[in-house]
């Protein structure tokens, strides 16, 4: 140890008197601290100073990331009060693509897979990538862009030539659509002000997004939540409208906090089931209208379509008429949708049966086995079980309960539902059927698509017949098996 210097490791092994004595001895300044480290967890944004392998806050394992504990500088104030932004270049839709070489390998599926040269390969374990975001905004861009509004699209992924090669494919070529490939929020900021506030910004991604006051990598929370915060505050100034592209993660949430889905006004998924062409656009949360609400399109060669009458998208008439078949009378949002339910129950040659959904809460259906078993003597412990929705339809509304219950009873007593019947209705832990809101929606949706009758709960039955429909009311689910005539145990 050198005079009028420290060395900070044995500092670390002194008391706190013992410090403030040798600082005096020897008369020199205090060691400067280190730079202060924080390990933040990823899917939360809590912050610990000690790293762990399971975030003690949400519990999500292996998401702490060692990260900065204060950003050298705000990116808003960066971003917005002037800051080192340069001005980024647009191009039009209708721009001269030059098309790179492809180049020949042995195998010829490996060549189409790997595609042209100078494009980046990306493995994912996930269907959500490739599911139409960046199609679905182009068109809503170039919609708008057609109408006199100015529109700017921002590619962090893509090339601008990719982003033109899709326009061209889906004849949008000719939109006045000022596109960019910028990811510095500084850089964006500085553009965005420097010209007449555009109607749209479109970000794809908010995860490529990165800024030179936040010491840590594009993706990480830092950056996702500084980021997020300078385009909130320029789309506040401004009066422009933000929307930001996100992935998703493996247990389908948005990649990123939490926080930021706090901080914007409006939250869109956009789902699919694999190997099916359709697509759904669901709210999540709207600080200007209903949430819950969706949008149904189907994934064309020329783009995405929307699907006018949803209801007749997830009816299969071939399927009509078989045991296991039941049709839900359901809502998304505002909007009624007509479903239908498949159950097949057979016996199992298992110790545990087999419980298998998709399209509907697990939860749920184990819960309304239990009632079926408890409350109405339709022994199902030793059968396997499998529902399922048709398309890319989640089932989230608790009036799924009496349609999923006669489809589990049409396939166990193997007679089918009738098949100008609808069902709705929520059942409880003591066997009743309770009453779900917009039932004259879900009744004017079935006698749009030829229903005739509805099963529906003794307190929305009325006088036996609305909009068309003859009603049967149920008070209790043992008069909805008795329907099926099951055989005795």
């Amino acid at each position: 140890m050198h005079a009028g210097t420290i060395d900070y490791e044995i500092l670390t092994n002194l008391g706190r008197r013992a410090r403030a004595a040798l600082y005096r001895r020897i008369g020199t300044q205090r060691p400067m601290a280190k730079i202060s480290k924080a390990y933040v967890c990823q899917s939360c944004g809590a912050s610990t100073a000690r790293w762990s392998g399971k975030c003690p806050t949400c519990g999500e394992w292996n998401s702490m990331i060692e990260e900065a504990a204060t950003a050298t500088a705000s990116p808003a104030l960066v971003s917005i009060k002037g800051g080192k932004g340069r001005l980024a270049a647009f191009e039009t839709l209708a721009a001269e693509t030059v098309d790179a070489p492809r180049h020949r390998t042995g195998n010829r599926a490996r060549s189409r897979a790997r595609g042209r040269a100078g494009a980046r390969l990306r493995r994912a374990g996930r269907r959500d990538p490739g599911i139409g975001k960046s199609t679905l905004l182009l068109q809503a861009a170039a919609e708008l862009a057609q109408d006199g509004a100015r529109v700017v699209y921002l590619s962090g992924e893509e090339a601008t030539a990719q982003v033109r090669m899709r326009a061209a494919r889906l004849g949008l070529s000719g939109a006045p659509v000022a596109l960019g490939t910028e990811t510095n929020i500084a850089s964006i900021i500085a553009t965005l002000g420097s010209a007449p506030a555009p109607a749209l910004v479109i970000i794809d991604s908010v995860q490529t997004l990165w800024s030179e006051g936040i010491d840590t990598a594009p993706g990480t929370i830092s950056q996702l939540r500084g980021c997020a915060s300078a385009l909130i505050s320029y789309a506040k100034t401004s009066g422009s409208t933000v929307v930001l592209v996100g992935h998703v993660t493996k247990d389908g949430q948005i990649a990123g906090p939490k926080v930021i889905e706090h901080m914007v006004d409006t939250v869109l998924y956009f789902e699919s089931l694999s190997g099916h062409q359709f697509r759904i656009l669901r709210a999540v949360k709207n600080r200007f209208g209903p949430t819950d609400e969706i949008g149904v399109f189907e994934m064309r060669l020329e783009g995405l379509k929307e699907v006018e009458n949803p209801s007749a998208l997830f009816l299969n008439d071939a399927d009509r008429g078989s045991p296991g078949t039941a049709v839900l009378a359901g809502m998304e949002g505002t909007r009624p949708i007509l479903v239908e339910i498949q159950a097949l129950v057979a016996p199992s040659s298992l110790g545990t049966p087999r419980r298998a959904v998709v399209g509907w809460d697990p939860s749920r259906l184990s819960m309304l086995l239990a009632v079926l078993e408890a409350r109405c003597g339709v022994r199902l412990g030793s059968h396997d079980v499998y529902l399922t929705s048709p398309g890319a339809l989640r089932l989230t509304e608790p009036a799924a309960d009496l349609a999923a219950a006669a489809a589990l009873l049409s396939s166990f007593a193997g007679r089918p539902a009738p098949e100008d019947t609808v069902y709705f209705g929520e059942v409880s832990l003591t066997g009743a059927v309770r009453a779900v809101g917009h039932t004259d929606q879900r009744l004017k949706e079935a006698a749009k698509l030829g229903f005739a009758r509805a099963i529906v709960p003794t307190t929305v039955a009325g006088d036996g017949m609305t909009e068309g429909i003859a009603l049967n009311p149920v008070a209790q689910l043992d008069e909805l098996v008795a329907w099926f005539a099951l055989p005795p145990n």
